[in-house]
């Protein structure tokens, strides 16, 4: 056997017609022969066989077989072309297909050779010189065997060089066995990797007149070309770890960072979930995290010295407090509080507001230069809590808005919004005008405009009260004597508000009487807050009743209404004295109780 090393040869098989049958028996028998003193496997050598004449066509590629007795039954199943002799197109096919690494050839830097080996009986139809060149440029050895009529000068143009070791003639196919024999030894040669010190670290590969040195799996060849070193297995980048990637012995493996754990796909890592153990023992919340676990409070507490315990800093965060408008921690409790100018009910939690009855509120504000765009602002302000004393809806209380400088502009009129919170947001986008303080004028709009049905009033006959407020910070430059007459004449419960230079003689002819309780002063815009709680003293006790039916205190529907409403508040301070166990605030509700009790006998005894 050759054992030489591994080789990709191809058989290229003239099956033109001037072969007779019988001949191309003795090729077969060639091709066989050869093969049988041939080590073959996919790791050995490989053989292809391809046949021509004037076409060329594959027997089986190089990565069809690697056993001998499978390749046996190919050679002896082909059916000759018997057709023409295109030698140079069966070269060019060898080269471009049957050495291609796709049909089988070991890539050129496994450094194994490619033989190819022509067998002839005539002379080509076609060129091969150049197409047998461009094969020997391309690293393909060719062996050329002519039989009877082959044309010399043409094997010697199609074999490589030294042309006396690959061009062979055969007088006859008779013969063909005999060379055969011949040409096993001229095609295996001496294994050098035996004769001689070859110095391989790893292992020596012989080939046909030479060798070379091979590493083991996981090693790589250095340019010395003969020791070998391991291969980085994660240097190229492509492992795919998520964390780490470990190299070892040419392969690698992906590892995870500590506090993490490798999952299915063995490159992703996720991380250990601690608190999945059940033993945190937290209080609230267990965090999970790379090195182990923590406790966390949730919002409004706070972690305790054992850091798995919770305490409540902020009660108002812990507790459903209920409040209207604001809760207040305090130490271990809380209150309720209410907006400036609101005061908190009997409940402890909800904030009153002039909503006993309905009124259609027109506010005039000053947006003269100067009023100042900063101050402005507290204007805008200001205004929003003048809302936030009213319950304000499409059936309740109307709320409009008119800024004036040298000029009268409708911000919003009394039917364009239906709830505080729309009317708020429409005070803040208000854009301040500057120039003149023409107050004349907006009392004037004030009457004819902002108080008409069509922009929302209700018609006097409702009997809704109308109330105008007119804030303003300096002395007008018009007359306003007759517009605040025909307002007030009109049945508009004026209201003025003076701020800074504001002139008090313009702000009395402006205001309702009696004058002291319909206008207000201020020196400052920052100092100005109070005067909302003055407005709502005033304010509230104008609310109209509309067609509401005013009943007697003393009859039977009254009393049980009253009687109801009592009811319901002793039970919400009970449910407080419950749950902060206050004794002063238990002996009130018990005389309290007591007192309601002999009022109610005695209304009987009198019913």
């Amino acid at each position: 056997k050759c054992k030489t090393g591994p080789l990709d040869i191809v058989f290229v098989i003239d099956s033109s017609r001037s072969v007779r049958p019988f001949e191309f028996e003795t090729m077969r028998r060639f091709m066989i022969d050869i093969i049988g003193s041939l080590d073959v496997g996919p790791n050995a050598t490989r053989v292809g066989v391809i046949q021509y004449s004037s076409q060329v066509q594959n027997i089986f590629s190089l990565k069809t077989f690697f056993q001998r007795a499978d390749m046996e039954k190919a050679i002896n199943s082909i059916v000759p072309l018997a057709q023409g002799t295109m030698t140079g197109l069966a070269i060019q096919y060898a080269m471009n297909v049957a050495f291609s690494t796709t049909e089988g050839a070991r890539p050129p830097h496994k450094k194994i050779p490619r033989v190819a080996i022509i067998v002839t009986d005539g002379r080509p139809q076609d060129r091969v010189s150049e197409v047998a060149a461009q094969a020997r440029a391309a690293g393909i050895e060719i062996y050329a065997v002519g039989i009877q009529r082959a044309d010399m000068s043409s094997l010697r143009a199609m074999a490589s060089p030294p042309l006396e070791e690959h061009v062979f003639l055969v007088e006859s196919f008779e013969l063909i066995q005999q060379f055969g024999k011949q040409f096993q030894d001229k095609l295996c040669g001496a294994d050098l990797c035996m004769e001689r010190d070859h110095g391989c670290q790893h292992s020596c590969v012989s080939i046909p007149g030479s060798f070379y040195c091979e590493c083991n799996p996981g090693y790589r060849l250095n340019a010395d070309g003969k020791t070998c070193s391991p291969m980085d297995a994660c240097a190229d980048g492509r492992h795919g770890c998520e964390h780490q990637c470990v190299s070892a012995h040419g392969t690698y493996s992906c590892r995870c960072r500590t506090g993490y754990y490798l999952n299915q796909d063995k490159k992703t890592c996720t991380m250990i979930d601690y608190c999945g153990f059940g033993n945190h023992s937290c209080q609230h919340e267990c965090v999970s995290v790379p090195s182990g676990h923590y406790c966390r409070c949730r919002s409004g507490f706070t972690l305790q010295a054992d850091s798995k315990s919770c305490r409540a800093n902020d009660l108002c965060n812990g507790v459903d407090h209920g409040c209207e408008f604001k809760c207040v921690s305090a130490e271990g409790s809380y209150r309720c509080i209410c907006p400036d100018g609101q005061q908190l009910q009997a409940d402890g939690k909800t904030c009153n507001k002039c909503g006993a009855g309905h009124v259609d509120l027109v506010m005039v504000i000053d947006g003269s230069k100067s009023v100042r765009p900063q101050n402005f602002e507290l204007v805008k302000q200001f205004v929003n809590r003048i809302v936030d004393l009213l319950d304000v809806s499409p059936h309740g209380t109307r709320v409009g808005l008119v800024q004036y400088s040298s000029r009268v502009r409708t911000e919003f009129p009394l039917n364009k919004y239906a709830t505080a919170d729309e009317i708020k947001k429409a005070v803040m986008n208000v854009e301040y005008m500057e120039k003149g303080t023409m107050t004349g004028l907006a009392l004037r709009h004030m009457v004819e405009h902002s108080f008409s049905e069509l922009e929302g009033a209700r018609p006097l006959s409702h009997n809704v009260p109308r109330i105008g407020l007119v804030f303003t910070d300096g002395r007008s430059q018009d007359d306003i004597s007759e517009w605040a007459r025909r307002a007030k004449e009109s049945g508009i419960v004026m209201f003025a508000v003076g701020v800074g230079k504001a002139v008090e003689e313009e702000l009395r002819a402006i205001a309702s009487e009696p004058v002291e309780q319909h206008f207000s002063y201020s020196a400052d815009f920052t100092t100005m807050t109070h005067l909302v709680e003055n407005f709502k003293l005033n304010i509230c006790p104008e609310e109209g009743k509309g067609e509401m039916e005013i009943r007697s205190p003393c009859e039977c529907e009254a009393l049980v209404q009253f009687q109801t409403n009592t009811v319901a508040i002793l039970e919400s301070l009970t449910e407080r004295n419950i749950l902060w166990g206050d004794v002063s605030l238990t002996r009130a509700l018990a005389q309290m109780t007591a007192r309601l009790e002999a009022l109610e006998k005695q209304v009987a005894n009198k019913n």
